[in-house]
């Protein structure tokens, strides 16, 4: 009874990593590109590296969206297959 309620609890925090892997990893691209460019021109404003991460967030957030909900109604229905096998 308990193995498939881990099995689900390892499926949900494996889901979440990987659904935050697209914003993480483009905001982590983008703070790069920023800090080189705040090194080589010696601009030290904070500025210049929150505004193009927020931007390029959002933006992966908006183009993963339909992957991250298909992903998230598949999960879904495998909890509520979960619940009714374990009940």
């Amino acid at each position: 009874m308990l193995d498939p309620v881990l099995h689900v609890a390892q499926e949900g925090l494996l889901l979440a990593v990987l659904l935050s892997a697209p914003p993480a990893l483009a905001s982590l691209l983008v703070g790069l590109v920023t800090s080189v460019f705040q090194a080589t021109t010696q601009l030290q404003d904070a500025s210049i590296s929150a505004v193009p991460r927020l931007a390029v967030v959002y933006g992966s957030i908006a183009l993963a969206a339909p992957w991250i909900g298909a992903q998230l109604l598949h999960f879904t229905q495998v909890v509520f297959d979960t619940i009714a096998l374990v009940s």
